[in-house]
């Protein structure tokens, strides 16, 4: 068989793009692109907004259980706010327990005289405490001005983990009144909530502790004792706050005192509002 003479201007069957092909090709694949960006731009900017919205609802949230878990803590009639509703401070309890009011029934044991000016300890009835140095004793504190003036509460002496004594300085005088349920308190140094507020989320929530106590409340972070507190004395606990709003009802009349805390948290033009609302145990 003869064979086929072959044709030297034969480049096979395979063709390239041409320019209006390409051309044709890249403004379909842009037509449809841009389809596609207009319905699905609205979901992903909802889930975005969703996220940052859930962000700041955990972090209002843990902010104010933070501070309504330290008020049932706190020292009975300790809890005060400043006049503009954004500093709150209270004197947190880290013990207590009830004091031997009266000698046993054989005349022995170390009982708290409240006539006596130099009765300096009593015994511990029931669990033993623990008291850190600095720790203070209080007994039947009945307002804020008793705690932060510290008519009712003295220096402990004692110290130690597992305590069934305790020894304090009475000062030259001693507790203007006993508990009628024998009870007590072993306190530490005060703790301030104090809230600035800022337009667009620009302000914060910060703790401020281990600062001693103070006739006057302390409501300038700029200003002592306030300014001179860092690290963990000085913790942020909410950013991006707009604004706060704390107001406590003490209720003279009742046991129970109420706070309520709101707290505004604002980022990216999304903001969320939480109010909280505690029952003080005002009993002291």
């Amino acid at each position: 068989m003869k064979a086929m003479p072959r044709d030297p201007d034969h480049r096979g069957d395979c063709r390239g793009f041409t320019l209006l092909e390409a051309v044709l090709v890249i403004a379909l694949t842009g037509i449809v692109a841009a389809m596609v960006g207009v319905f699905i731009r609205a979901p992903i900017t909802a889930y975005v907004d969703q996220a940052r919205r859930g962000e700041l609802a955990d972090g209002a949230d843990l902010a104010l259980r933070r501070i309504a878990r330290e008020v049932q803590r706190a020292l009975p009639n300790s809890v005060r706010i400043d006049a503009t509703g954004t500093v709150l401070e209270l004197v947190p309890v880290s013990a207590g327990g009830r004091y031997r009011a009266a000698p046993d029934a054989t005349g022995a044991g170390d009982w708290l005289d409240f006539a006596s000016s130099t009765d300096n300890s009593f015994d511990v009835l029931g669990p033993a405490v623990a008291v850190a140095s600095g720790d203070r004793l209080a007994v039947y504190n009945l307002s804020d001005t008793d705690a932060y003036s510290g008519a009712s509460s003295r220096p402990l002496t004692s110290t130690g983990a597992a305590l069934a004594n305790l020894a304090y300085t009475v000062g030259g005088t001693q507790f203007p009144f006993a508990s009628p349920s024998n009870r007590f308190q072993v306190i530490g140094a005060p703790v301030t909530f104090l809230c600035t507020q800022g337009a667009g989320g620009t302000g914060s929530l910060r703790r401020y502790s281990g600062y001693a106590m103070q006739a006057a409340q302390p409501v300038n972070p700029a200003a002592a004792p306030l300014a001179s507190l860092a690290n963990a004395g000085n913790a942020l606990l909410a950013a991006h706050v707009e604004s706060c709003a704390f107001s406590y009802l003490a209720a003279s009349g009742s046991r129970n005192g109420l706070l309520t805390l709101a707290l505004t948290l604002t980022s990216g033009g999304e903001s969320i509002t939480l109010l909280h609302q505690v029952h003080v145990d005002n009993s002291p």
